[in-house]
């Protein structure tokens, strides 16, 4: 093996090695912050793997340099066919933590004018009642609840999961490019 060849595996280990860690890492961890309802995270997430998906190429392109036009070998083909479609499935994976993000921003917004807004205790203390009031006029719920600890009425109220589809989409899909990923190692390490 030449220099120039042992810099490009170098290369080609170092991408592996600092592009498919985080991608997975983001991909595999967007499902339990959309559970969470953290749209920031998720956001974040989001943009991880996008500059990552875009790193991998280099893992690619730099293997194709290390296999010098020499790609009859069926280790090769197999390794190249599913890196592609990893990032196929990355695609996929990218554009539902898009529209989760979305999602999620949504309800945030639908939630957010659904907040009941609550007196001040000093201004109720204040307050010297002139007449005996009836149950409900100073935010006191029939039941004795304040307004604050009555159930909110609305989106916020609803327990309802929000992005369920893309969730499932995710998990199932970056465990997939997750087991592809292992897949074309096992090949790299036995035949290279």
């Amino acid at each position: 093996m030449s220099t120039s060849d042992r810099i490009l595996l170098l290369l080609h280990i170092g991408f592996a090695i600092f592009t498919l860690g985080p991608l997975t890492a983001a991909t595999m961890s967007t499902p339990r912050y959309i559970r969470k309802r953290n749209v920031v995270v998720v956001r974040y997430l989001h943009r991880t793997t996008q500059i990552y998906g875009i790193g991998t190429l280099g893992i690619f392109l730099i293997g194709l340099g290390l296999a010098k036009g020499d790609l009859a070998e069926v280790w090769l083909t197999v390794s190249m066919t599913l890196f592609v479609v990893a990032l196929v499935l990355l695609l996929i994976v990218e554009r539902d933590q898009r529209k989760a993000v979305h999602l999620l921003e949504v309800a945030a917004a639908e939630a957010a004018p659904a907040a009941v807004p609550v007196r001040p205790a000093a201004a109720k203390e204040a307050k010297e009642p002139e007449e005996p009031e009836e149950p409900g006029e100073t935010g006191e719920a029939v039941g004795g609840a304040t307004e604050a600890e009555a159930p909110a009425a609305g989106p916020a109220a609803d327990t309802g999961e929000i992005a369920q589809v893309e969730r499932g989409r995710l998990a199932a899909m970056s465990g997939v490019v997750a087991l592809i990923w292992l897949v074309i190692l096992a090949l790299m390490v036995w035949n290279g």
